[in-house]
């Protein structure tokens, strides 16, 4: 009878934990990355009435008798499943799909999270919403070595690019191999383009090609003009060889061999023309600009940066240059389960999860990373509002095995009078 008593005080220490825990998990139900909890049960040690006896003498075997003494809680493990995705747009709000945690140090001490809401401290240090600094590679001049030893991620915030005058420009299209109609008349195509002077100002150069068309209407030549914005031409223009439908070797003075036609401006500076994707074939003439450089000085924001699914961080500066200024370590481990709960949505690692390996998003097993966005809480609010019934109703059946062996052990005492 008093072992009844034991059983029935195990059960509702046994449900209360699995009532603690799915309020724990209801709590957390809108918690970005949090991770939801399972209880589980097994029985305690049984004590025996009698043992197995083995078939002797005629007569069969007995099978042993116990008596339990209980429940008690076996594990309480972690749901480690992908949460839903929520979209934010915020720059710095990061999603692993798939396997992986990103790192955080906290003193000297590095923990686990998959929650993703970051920002850029006044130093420049890529922070959790709780100040701790996110591990990964600074990037050094745009170039990241994902292969040194992960440290704190510094954002290079209100850096400035200086402004570059344009020094190169390539052009894609047509110049058409039609004669032109009698009375004869010079073909020409007129492409503008934005360039920038060294103080980062913009203009409209203007680069033509005009067809050679004396003494033959169907030559393959094509005079190239370079005009600036004012009038003033750039340099000589170029005689362009078109005989074999592609920029050939009878260009005036030479091509070099990316095909690139120079333009002198004066002293050391120069225009590069590439026109190794232009072709002269029958139909319309139709070309166009597909690439210059030159730009306005820039300036780097808190916000001016996106993630990509390796983990890359790339900040686009105020004049629109972009340029990789860190990636984002991730770690994994054999054994998600043997972490340890340190509360703010981390984990520690302990003896039995192994340690954890650090590498790029996307390689070794690990997932990818999304940007603009959060894993949500992966509590499954049907399945815990369940338990809690479930849970409830275990207690509820448990404190009625104390109350009925009380009831027993009075009737025993009331046979003494």
């Amino acid at each position: 009878m008093l072992r009844s008593l034991y059983s029935g005080i195990s059960g509702l220490n046994a449900h209360q934990r699995m009532i603690d825990v799915t309020g724990n998990n209801i709590a957390n139900v809108n918690t970005a990355g949090y991770k939801s909890s399972q209880i589980q049960f097994t029985d305690t040690l049984s004590q025996m009435m009698y043992a197995a006896g083995s078939p002797q003498g005629g007569q069969g075997g007995t099978n042993p008798a116990q008596v339990g003494l209980g429940v008690k809680v076996s594990a309480i493990n972690t749901n480690f499943a992908q949460g839903s995705t929520q979209t934010t747009g915020r720059a710095g709000d990061m999603l692993i799909q798939g396997d992986g945690f990103f790192v955080t140090r906290s003193g000297n001490e590095m923990l686990y999270t998959r929650a993703g809401s970051f920002s850029v401290d006044a130093n420049g240090t890529l922070v959790t919403s709780s100040g701790e600094p996110i591990q990964g590679w600074t990037g050094v001049n745009g170039v990241v070595n994902s292969a040194g030893q992960p440290g704190d991620i510094r954002m290079p915030v209100g850096a400035s690019i200086p402004p570059a005058r344009t020094s190169q420009m390539g052009l894609k299209g047509n110049l058409s191999s039609d004669v032109p109609p009698a009375p004869a008349v010079d073909d020409t195509v007129t492409i503008p383009v934005r360039v920038y002077d060294n103080s980062g100002a913009t203009s409209t150069a203007t680069v033509e090609f005009k067809r050679n068309t004396s003494p033959a209407p169907a030559s393959t030549d094509w005079t190239v003009t370079l005009t600036k914005a004012d009038g003033t031409v750039v340099g000589m223009p170029v005689t362009l060889d078109m005989a074999t439908g592609r920029p050939g070797a009878g260009t005036a003075p030479p091509m070099d061999t990316d095909g690139n036609i120079t333009f002198d401006l004066g002293g050391p500076d120069e225009y590069k023309v590439n026109v190794s994707d232009m072709t002269m074939y029958s139909g319309q003439s139709d070309a166009r600009v597909f690439s210059t450089d030159g730009q306005t000085a820039g300036t780097l924001t808190s916000t001016g940066f996106t993630v990509s699914n390796t983990g890359e961080i790339v900040g686009v500066f105020s004049n629109g240059l972009k340029q990789v200024l860190g990636q984002v370590a991730v770690a994994t481990f054999t054994n998600p389960n043997g972490l340890e709960k340190v509360g703010n949505s981390q984990f520690r690692s302990t003896v039995n999860s192994g340690y954890a390996q650090v590498g790029e998003a996307g390689s070794g097993g690990m997932g990818q990373l999304v940007g603009g966005a959060l894993e949500m809480s992966n509590v499954d609010l049907a399945q815990e509002f369940t338990n809690l019934v479930v849970a409830q109703r275990g207690f509820q059946a448990n404190s009625r095995i104390i109350t009925t062996s009380d009831e027993l052990l009075q009737e025993l005492v009331s046979m003494k009078r």
